[in-house]
């Protein structure tokens, strides 16, 4: 069967390159309009398509909120496998949308290959939630369920992607263009309604269950609606036919490259003498839209910064609001609910008003205009990454360390810290359980050294030494024993938060080893006489009563509010008749500058993405011949995993300061959007057909290996 036989109806893509003319066929969807939903212009089936993402999104996002957490609590992976496998699965997503529209546009169909792709969704789920059950198995087995239950979900949803999007455009008539563009809105909107995210212990079960059970509403939904759509038939192997006909058009230049031959008008033309004009012509229109997309991955580079700079930076901010209290990662909840708000105002308030006010905002200029938002937005977070580092406590130096001293002992010690020239570096008195306030910063010599000591308590003198390096924290503790007192240096992490949260460590003076339970799945355990226990780290929040046992007895401690980003020591005593307690010290302050602060750059990075992305999507099915709109917009989801990739490299080959990293993607996003600006100044937008009229003019005129076409002069 010739696939590029001649169709009579809208959705013909080919016309045959023989002058004989093929009997047209039917199409595969009713001539007459679907029904309309309360008599207005937009088909009732593009419900079931809007219910359909909005159940698939939350699915999605429901599974990946607490990805990164199974793979570190549950399948104990590193930090650095977790999020290298994160990673790898949210690119894989952006992907495989190639995938599925060459299965679309080449075999299936959309709509089929939305029903089939959707069965294989769901079918990852399930394994992915049996590898989350603790008595299926051991570790090798949870690993290899999660990961081919992760594979099949990334086809499932990067599969359907391009697919969603383009069916439902499909269901309006050309005539209603209006209404489908306000569609490619709601579709958006649908998409950031379901991006909600839980947090907290009852999410790791929402993560592989719920969701897994909406995916199965979001197929049975869409199956529903099968009578009412519209479903355009796959016309053959396109994106084969494309690479095809780009290769010889290619070929043919290549080797017809002498003076003998006649310039043509489009490179594509030398394709001629093989390909049909209507194929020839798609391709135009098709490489027009794809050279557009060049500079567009640089835009996504800085708009999916949310999840990652930009939550890591909320970890080093203060998120009590008084009224409510935000952790870092629920900063990312902001992103869709601005989404929600700023579709609509947009639509129905900014674009009229700029419309009234004689201004054309075509598509091409309100993207440029959402990529200049996203420079303004990576400024201002610039500028508070700026302002957190001038709140943040100093670092040690090269030939630097950072010392305080914790006196344990139940009197006074008066201490004197001496170089190896008997020079005195530091002296104070410290009394018994005193709260430092700061850490004493002391020189070295070299990259390590030896420092000397002197404790002073009661009529006693006690001499000691201690080995330190540059660049570290240290505590030295001072205990008693016996009747004299003795000392060890502790070395204190660098990095003991992440993601927003407390950090805590305890010192047992007690002579039983005591478990500690902070509600983790392992239990801290502290030694007896002065054991110091490893780092801990704890949501934020009260913890009035964190239960606690020895050998012979129960008992709890009250740690009280553990704020953001804060370090703290607990020394658990029993100097009262009222048992064990915790005296509490802290390291580090918590975290000053409000996570508000946020607001502005998530604001300015919204707007931009209103701006950028539901245009994006409709300008790029307006624009697509209509045997490759599934294949456009794999491609515009291509983009956003290109975008990924430049932030993996510039985060890893780079090695700027945080402020500096963003000061960059601002700056290269700024560059890129006057690329793309000059682009589309010289863009001319396909109308309705465009493709088909064009087509139709050209008369092709063979003489001996010459050929002559009239077309459409289109810039490029």
């Amino acid at each position: 069967m010739n696939p590029f036989q001649k169709n009579d109806s809208k959705e013909t893509l080919f016309l045959p390159v023989s002058t004989e003319e093929v009997p047209p066929q039917s199409p595969s969807f009713p001539k007459k309009p679907s029904p309309k939903i309360c008599g207005s212009n937009y088909p009732l089936s593009i419900v079931f398509i809007v219910v359909n993402e909005f159940c698939e999104r939350f699915s999605y996002y429901g599974m990946k909120a607490v990805l990164t957490l199974y793979f570190l609590y549950f399948l104990h992976w590193s930090e650095n496998t977790s999020t290298s496998v994160y990673h790898a699965f949210s690119s894989l997503c952006y992907f495989t949308p190639i995938l599925g529209a060459a299965i679309a546009d080449s075999w299936l169909g959309k709509f089929k290959t939305i029903i089939y792709l959707s069965l294989v969704y769901v079918l990852g789920h399930v394994i992915k939630s049996m590898g989350a059950l603790p008595i299926l198995g051991g570790q090798m087995l949870h690993t290899v369920l999660s990961m081919v239950g992760l594979s099949l979900i990334a086809l499932g949803t990067g599969g359907i992607k391009p697919c969603v999007a383009a069916f439902g455009g499909d269901q309006f008539e050309e005539k209603h263009v209006e209404e489908r563009t306000r569609y490619f809105s709601v579709f958006y909107l649908s998409i950031n309604a379901g991006d909600v995210q839980c947090f907290g212990k009852d999410c790791y079960a929402l993560a592989f269950g719920v969701p897994g059970l909406l995916m199965l509403i979001a197929l049975v939904v869409f199956a529903m609606g099968s009578k009412l759509y519209r479903k355009p038939p796959p016309e053959g192997n396109i994106l084969n036919q494309v690479v095809k006909c780009i290769w010889f058009a290619i070929s043919s230049r290549f080797k017809n490259r002498s003076g003998d031959n006649p310039k043509r008008e489009h490179w594509l033309d030398w394709a001629a003498e093989k390909y049909p004009k209507q194929l020839i012509m798609d391709v135009k229109a098709l490489t027009r839209v794809l050279f557009l997309y060049i500079p567009l991955p640089m835009f996504w580079a800085l708009l999916d910064q949310q999840g990652s700079r930009w939550t890591l930076q909320a970890t080093r901010m203060n998120g009590n609001l008084g009224f409510f209290v935000l952790q870092p990662d629920q900063m990312q909840v902001l992103n869709p609910f601005l989404v929600l708000i700023f579709i609509p105002l947009f639509d129905l308030v900014i674009y009229r008003l700029v419309s009234k006010c004689g201004i054309n905002f075509t598509s091409l200029r309100k993207m440029a205009v959402g990529m200049i938002l996203a420079c303004l937005a990576f400024a201002v977070a610039a500028a508070v990454e700026i302002k957190i580092n001038e709140m943040a406590p100093y670092q040690p130096d090269s030939q630097e360390i950072f010392l305080q001293v914790l006196n344990l002992a139940d009197d006074e010690v008066k201490i004197t810290v001496l170089s190896d020239e008997n020079n005195t570096l530091l002296a104070e008195s410290i009394n018994s359980f005193q709260n430092m306030p700061h850490y004493s910063k002391l020189h070295l010599k070299t990259k390590s050294q030896n420092f000397h000591f002197q404790l002073k308590y009661h009529n006693v003198s006690v001499y000691t030494e201690h080995s330190v390096e540059e660049k570290i924290w240290y505590t030295l503790i001072i205990r008693e024993d016996g009747e004299s007192i003795s000392s060890m240096m502790v070395k204190d992490e660098e990095n003991k938060t992440t993601n927003g949260m407390i950090a805590m460590r305890f010192v047992n003076t007690l002579h039983e080893e005591v478990n500690v339970s902070l509600g983790t799945d392992a239990s801290l355990i502290v030694a007896e006489d002065y054991g110091v226990s490893a780092y801990r780290t704890v949501q934020r929040g009260e913890y009035p009563t964190v239960h606690c046992r020895t050998k012979n007895e129960d008992f709890s401690l009250n740690l009280g509010l553990l704020d953001f980003g804060a370090v703290y020591l607990f020394v658990i005593t029993n100097r009262t008749n009222q048992g064990p307690q915790a005296w509490k010290m802290e390291y580090m302050p918590a975290n000053k500058m409000s996570i508000a602060w946020q607001l502005p750059q998530y604001a300015l990075v919204t707007a931009g993405e209103v701006m950028f992305s539901v245009t994006g999507l409709e300008f790029s099915y307006s624009q697509a011949p209509s045997s490759m709109k599934s294949v456009l917009q794999a491609a515009w989801l291509l983009t956003v995993a290109v975008g990924n990739i430049i932030v993996l490299i510039v985060a890893q080959f780079s090695g700027l300061a945080q402020w500096a990293e963003f000061i960059l993607f601002s700056c290269l996003l700024l560059v890129v959007c006057l690329i793309f600006s000059i682009m589309g100044y010289y863009y001319v937008p396909l109308k309705p057909g465009d493709v088909q009229g064009s087509a139709d003019k050209q008369t092709p005129q063979i003489q001996g290996n010459m050929i002559n076409l009239e077309t459409k002069k289109t810039k490029v």
